[in-house]
């Protein structure tokens, strides 16, 4: 009886310890396993069902297939960051509907799919940083919830749509620093976005302009709504006229027009700087320091008059007495000429 007990025991230890893939510990009181640092370059199999933090950074993956990771549904926590993922497909993380927290950084990503977000419903933290994306979904379609804090600093992003930003209701942590952004009025919406943003309580390490040169280091935040122009739309003329023509030569010198008028149009989208922009602020300082020296004049003026005043009270005061006795002394004198007069 005790032989097939330790046989059991022996057989149960032996599949625990063969669970584990190799070059990777696996830690069975936190259900994590660390594959990192070990050269690998895909994802190793046979990782044990029940992990909830997988560990593969500072490795060489260079590609996840499809259901890379469907052998491990509970995974919580994963890590992928400093490795050579360029391309990411959605279904590569399909199946993980419990992930909570993703790390891409340090990896050569040029861009990411919608669908990506959308295999990840309960996903709190995401980081892109340290990467080469340079644009990213304009919008998710459908909200993300759970999602708390997003981080791409460190890549080549020159625009974000605000409306991706909308569709993260619960975002508390933004991370937007050392990327090339062009703040022209397409930057706009972004900059509107998150005065909201930390109005509400969020926090944000900002936005420093790469572009125009009139703004390149300059925080996004600093600079006042009125130096954007409203960004040109394009003519519904233009547009069905280039439908509508046909094949020939004079197609390249309207495509020319056109390029020349896209031109225009992103010069005419570039922050224009002017001296003394128009704000409600300014207003206000201005009737207030008008108000104060102007009320600063009438005192003055008003000093003025009660000291002009007092002076000439105090000077007829001290004129009074001598006046009055010549005046009598002219009386008397006139009566005693004309009592002496012949009757």
């Amino acid at each position: 009886m005790k032989g097939t007990l330790l046989l059991s025991s022996a057989i149960f230890l032996l599949q625990g310890v063969c669970s584990c893939p190799e070059k990777c510990f696996c830690h069975t009181s936190s259900n994590s396993v660390d594959c990192s640092h070990q050269g690998l370059a895909e994802i190793p199999p046979n990782l044990p069902p029940e992990t909830l933090t997988l560990l593969l950074q500072d490795n060489q993956i260079h590609q996840l297939p499809v259901l890379a990771f469907q052998s491990v549904p509970q995974l919580r926590t994963l890590n992928l960051s400093n490795n050579s993922l360029s391309n990411l497909s959605p279904e590569a993380f399909y199946g993980l509907q419990h992930l909570q927290v993703l790390n891409l950084t340090q990896n050569p990503l040029l861009s990411l799919e919608s669908r990506l977000f959308h295999a990840l419903p309960k996903l709190r933290e995401l980081d892109l940083s340290s990467n080469n994306i340079s644009h990213l979904p304009t919008s998710l379609g459908e909200f993300w919830e759970n999602l708390t804090m997003f981080a791409v600093q460190g890549n080549q992003l020159q625009h974000l749509d605000r409306a991706l930003l909308e569709s993260m209701p619960g975002v508390k942590l933004l991370f937007l620093k050392d990327n090339n952004w062009k703040c022209n009025c397409h930057l706009l919406g972004l900059k509107l976005w998150l005065e909201k943003f930390i109005y509400e309580g969020g926090t944000t390490d900002g936005i420093i302009c790469g572009s125009p040169d009139t703004w390149k280091g300059k925080d996004l935040l600093t600079i006042p709504h009125e130096l954007y122009q409203p960004c040109p739309h394009s003519s519904p003329d233009l547009a069905s006229s280039s439908q509508d023509q046909h094949p020939g030569s004079e197609e390249v010198p309207k495509s020319s027009e056109n390029h020349s008028l896209g031109q225009q149009d992103l010069l005419e989208c570039e922050a224009k700087p002017k001296p003394r922009p128009a704000s409600l602020r300014h207003a206000v300082a201005t009737v207030v320091i008008t108000g104060v020296v102007c009320g600063i004049v009438c005192l003055m003026m008003l000093t003025a008059a009660i000291y002009g005043c007092t002076y000439a009270a105090i000077t007829a005061q001290c004129n009074g007495g001598p006046l009055s006795q010549t005046s009598d002394s002219g009386k008397k004198g006139g009566k005693e000429l004309f009592d002496s007069s012949p009757a």
